[in-house]
């Protein structure tokens, strides 16, 4: 969070583009405030946009692209041969899955519900001698508007799959007429009426939805709930939307054993749970962008959880070491000394007396070990962490990570003590130490012999880290000047829409990656780690992804991606992240 990694925060948004392409109801088949208010966790998708909206889109015209079609075509086979690829089986077509992808066209509501007190109680006066089987509080809504015949067709083509026949019921439901599927692994509930698809795990569960959609929802609903009620900023508006409210110590532990409470009720405390209250947020289309917008909500007043994230800085030291030539910059900040205190009161907490006085002696091994106490050590680091990337294929033998220092003798100190024997080489040229660490080495008789190096290089305010000593110079050499007066416009433009103290930013500049040499790249890669993997299926996912590169037009993505932005922020509500695809 601290760090939002901009490729992989994408990747959700990048699937769903895959998955729809169709235009569809820009409507929710429920308002997510209605639903039960013992509702754990919901994720809405509100369809599809279309028109201009969708043409505006970067990411969907990347998709739509005439030259994306080897890739689209590639990912749909790879999705339906996984889908067929039971023995036995009648194989689904191309064109029977063509049509089954269209239901992703209309919106859906999953959501779970804990488990009610009542439940348990019911359970345990059926059987008092057998556990209480586990409870599945998963519901899912679906809006089948003009979907109707797909959906019964694609239930079908489901339930004539299954291994084992399911007993199937006919049951009344909230006078809803419903159907009972009794297999080995549970029972589900499904039922379709009016414009709803509906299915539960759950009866009590299935029962309230059923409820809530004939208009009949509980008193007590999710919209009176204070955490849902903190997170209502992050949730309007988007193509999708996400709750997760973080249970109470009382709810996590209502249904556990006497032992197993007591054991749990001691980690969360030390875990400080109840100063979470939410995850929150959305997925929405701002004209070319496709942005992520959410947070971490709940009580940021020290002694809490959320001491572990810094408060963040305006202008990261390492930002002034990037160059004309940077491809991709990040940088998170984290309280190293909040993340140990988290640590210990963990420990310490879960054995009493006996746990405390294992804690002490660990810390007086790290202190022999390290020389100084552990909290001394770790107050010399600054939090910052950095990477620089200036290879337009993405090498990682050529990017760089910063680690913020305050102290380069203790900083040192430090390093020879953790590293010990494999340090290879030290040397220090003006104000600069060098440091070549192997990674890798075997001791015999004619000595010790060391490969895989790694170098470090230290100044007076910033360790650099490379896997080539060729690749510390410039950065060494350079005299910090910052974006602006690099003229880095597309990063100081992404800079300037964010909160003043971010302890989290990253930067792609798309339009500097060479997406030819990449792909090829990527390839060889693949090749390479088909090459070396011991299982066949590692084997045949390297060699489809490895196909499927072949297919792409690298041309293609340069004309509608421009950049990639990610960054957190910590404020008295809790921490924030954003991100957006241009």
């Amino acid at each position: 969070m601290p760090q939002v990694r901009t490729l992989r925060g994408f990747s959700f948004a990048f699937l769903l583009a895959l998955l729809g392409c169709l235009p569809t109801l820009a409507q929710a088949p429920v308002d997510p405030g209605r639903l039960p208010s013992d509702t754990l966790f919901y994720l809405e998708w509100r369809g599809m946009p279309a028109g201009e909206v969708r043409k505006s889109n970067s990411l969907f015209a990347l998709w739509d692209d005439p030259q994306f079609a080897p890739a689209r075509d590639s990912v749909r086979d790879a999705l339906l041969n996984r889908s067929t690829s039971q023995k036995g089986k009648r194989k689904i077509t191309r064109e029977e899955f063509e049509q089954y992808l269209t239901l992703l066209d209309n919106p859906f509501l999953f959501g779970y519900q804990r488990q009610p007190q009542s439940h348990v109680a019911a359970k345990g006066a059926e059987s008092k001698t057998a556990p209480a089987p586990e409870w599945n509080g998963s519901f899912f809504i679906y809006d089948r508007s003009g979907k109707e015949q797909l959906l019964s067709q694609a239930l079908i083509e489901l339930r004539g799959a299954e291994t084992d026949i399911p007993k199937l019921t006919n049951v009344p439901v909230a006078g809803v007429s419903s159907l009972k599927i009794e297999r080995k692994s549970g029972v589900t509930y499904w039922a379709e009426f009016g414009r709803y698809a509906v299915s539960a795990n759950e009866l009590p569960v299935f029962e309230a939805i059923l409820n809530l959609l004939n208009g009949k929802p509980r008193t007590s609903v999710l919209s009176q709930s204070p955490a849902y009620q903190e997170a209502q900023p992050l949730l309007h508006g988007g193509i999708l939307e996400f709750f997760l409210g973080v249970p109470n110590l009382e709810q996590v532990t209502a249904h556990s054993s006497e032992s197993a409470r007591a054991q749990t009720e001691l980690l969360l405390s030390a875990l400080k749970l109840d100063s979470l209250h939410s995850l929150a947020g959305h997925v929405s289309l701002e004209g070319p962008k496709t942005r992520i917008t959410g947070a971490v909500l709940g009580d940021t007043s020290s002694g809490g959880l959320f001491d572990i994230w810094a408060d963040g800085q305006a202008n990261p030291v390492s930002m002034g070491y990037l160059s004309s030539d940077t491809v991709y910059y990040g940088a998170t900040q984290w309280d190293l000394l909040a993340i140990y205190e988290t640590l210990k009161r963990i420990f310490a907490g879960q054995g009493g007396a006996s746990a405390v006085e294992t804690t002490g002696q660990l810390e007086k091994m790290a202190e022999t070990r390290l020389g100084m106490p552990l909290p001394d050590a770790l107050a010399v680091p600054t939090g910052e962490l950095a990477w620089i990337e200036s290879s337009p294929t993405l090498d990682d033998e050529q990017k760089v990570y910063l680690l913020g220092i305050k102290n380069r003798a203790e900083a040192l100190k430090l390093l020879s003590a953790l590293f010990g024997d494999q340090i290879a080489s030290e040397k220090t040229e003006g104000n600069v130490s060098y440091l070549k660490i192997s990674r890798k080495g075997t001791e015999t008789s004619a000595g010790v012999a060391q490969w895989n190096f790694y170098y470090l290089a230290m100044t007076p305010t910033m360790l650099f880290g490379a896997s080539k000593e060729e690749t510390l110079g410039p950065y060494v050499a350079q005299t910090p000047a910052g974006p602006d007066a690099l003229r880095l416009r597309g990063l100081l433009a992404a800079r300037a829409q964010l909160p003043q103290k971010l302890n989290g930013f990253s930067y792609l500049d798309c339009q500097k990656v060479d997406w030819t040499g990449l792909r090829d790249k990527w390839i060889a890669d693949r090749k390479k780690s088909a090459a070396k993997a011991k299982s066949t299926d590692a084997t045949n996912t390297d060699q489809r992804l490895a196909d499927w590169l072949v297919q792409v037009n690298p041309s293609v993505f340069p004309r509608h991606l421009h950049s990639m932005t990610g960054a957190s922020s910590k404020d008295a509500k809790g921490v924030h992240f954003d991100e957006w695809l241009d």
